[in-house]
């Protein structure tokens, strides 16, 4: 713990002080994409080509929606099933490790033509899986446990292929969902210690966190030129690794150092309490005035704002790095609605480019794309022995698809997610968006650069905001928001 405070990643010369808002010369009246310019692409990879068996996967899941009844697949359309990232591609990532990862480089040609060269087990378990799947969203748990039986014999998390590890995975969240459909919902106890300790590795061996706290910072590093007094809120602090960065270069601006308070939410009080002592100590060595308020809910829970200690004279920035391991905020309308009622200078929105909405197999299939192609990235840079991307997909990436397919859901919380949230705060006349500037993007392509071209990670700049995936698939976008009081 303490030494994600000593040592900040080396990148703290990656924020930029001096690029401010201009909310007259933006101009935005809304977040249409008119206001923005063209999108810029920015690849960190050398010619990496979709390969034969994404486009398979693809295939074989319109097939089994078009087969579905049509209650079952009303709402889950197939462009839903094909956009996954935004302006990226879409594609379905398998790594192949055992076989060196030639499945990039499979000739094209039809399905049928190109299946003889695929691994054939991998195949049979995504076939399983889809038709387990599908058997789940027509409530057919006799027959979706047989399949998940036999998948949990077949699928190893510790297999050579990326396939194989993301079919185990998601056979463990279905049969979750099963038991619970039978006895009634269970959600998992979290250990935050391992969560916290699997997501500094995360940090450590892919670029997607240090994304979402360098793009963040310097955007409120940005709102907060020339501010005396600042005050932070955090949705789901965690550990708080993100911030010292932050810290350093307020303590060396120009103009001086603010006063800081952050507020940090969470589930712990002892966890939000030890998070404090270690901020504040961090601070205390830079010289800056700074304190710390704990609150030990969720912010969509807050009946009364004035518990967040809001007060008059200081610049008000509110930071949401969202995940899937667990429902940080609850209550997405209640949350906007707070939010609104804040009007806070900047918000900060960090976003996994997947949706919590929807039926079981909309979501499953999302999820699909998108943790497949996370484990394809981690593949492609770790050997399938290795123990620090074990603990990365155990830990992290499991809970985060057993949560989506196990425990959320309508059905089973009582409501529904929004699908994205960039949506609906474009949709809302209380917010604006700010494009992410350029300071920005140069220090999201520096964090790239320290991870080899050959690793195939993609970064998109449009529409105000930038967006970091793996190949042609989007898998987190970052955009800043400010309220229609500050314009």
């Amino acid at each position: 713990m303490k030494g994600g405070f000593e040592v900040v990643h080396g990148a703290l010369d990656l924020i930029q002080p001096h690029e401010q808002w201009e909310y007259n010369s933006i101009g935005l009246q809304g977040a249409s994409s008119s206001n923005f310019p063209k999108p810029m692409v920015v690849e960190n990879r050398s010619n990496l080509e979709r390969n034969e068996l994404s486009e398979w996967v693809e295939h074989v899941t319109k097939q089994l929606i078009e087969d579905l009844p049509e209650t079952v697949g009303e709402g889950l359309k197939t462009e839903e099933v094909t956009t996954v990232g935004g302006s990226f591609a879409p594609v379905l990532q398998w790594g192949n490790e055992a076989a060196g990862n030639q499945s990039n480089n499979l000739s094209t040609g039809d399905i049928d033509g190109g299946l003889s060269r695929l691994d054939e087990h991998g195949l049979g378990l995504i076939t399983l899986l889809l038709e387990c799947a599908v058997a789940i969203s027509v409530d057919n748990l006799g027959e979706a446990h047989r399949m998940l039986l036999e998948l949990t014999q077949m699928a190893s998390p510790y297999g050579a292929s990326c396939a194989e590890r993301v079919v185990s995975y998601f056979a463990k969240a279905m049969a979750s969902r099963v038991i619970n459909s039978w006895l009634g919902l269970c959600s998992p106890l979290i250990s935050h210690k391992a969560v916290h300790s699997s997501l500094q590795i995360f940090n450590n061996i892919s670029p997607f966190i240090k994304f979402a706290h360098f793009t963040s910072n310097q955007s409120i590093l940005e709102a907060f030129h020339r501010r005396d007094m600042v005050h932070i809120i955090d949705l789901d602090i965690m550990q708080g690794l993100q911030w010292p960065a932050l810290f350093h270069i307020l303590a060396t601006r120009i103009e001086g150092p603010p006063h800081i308070r952050m507020t940090g939410m969470g589930s712990s009080i002892e966890l939000l309490t030890q998070t404090g002592k270690q901020l504040s100590s961090f601070a205390r060595r830079l010289g800056l005035s700074f304190e710390f308020h704990p609150v030990a809910k969720k912010f969509g829970e807050i009946n009364d704002i004035t518990s967040l200690q809001i007060r008059s004279g200081e610049t008000l920035a509110v930071h949401w790095l969202q995940h899937s391991l667990y429902d940080a905020t609850g209550p997405d309308w209640k949350t906007i609605r707070l939010l609104e009622q804040l009007a806070p200078r900047v918000i900060t929105l960090v976003e996994q480019e997947i949706s919590h909405g929807g039926s079981f197999l909309d979501r499953f299939v999302g999820s699909l794309h998108y943790y497949s192609t996370i484990f394809d990235s981690l593949g492609a840079s770790f050997p399938s022995d290795d123990p620090g991307r074990h603990r990365v997909e155990h830990c992290l990436l499991y809970r985060e698809i057993n949560n989506i397919l196990a425990i959320g859901g309508p059905a089973r919380s009582g409501e529904d997610k929004f699908r994205q949230w960039r949506s609906e705060m474009a949709a809302r006349n209380c917010f604006i968006q700010v494009p992410m500037s350029g300071n920005a993007m140069a220090q999201a392509q520096l964090i790239l650069n320290m991870f080899p071209p050959a690793h195939g990670y993609s970064l998109v700049q449009g529409e105000g905001t930038l967006r970091l995936g793996w190949k042609d698939t989007g898998l987190y976008s970052a955009s800043a928001w400010t309220s229609q009081a500050y314009r």
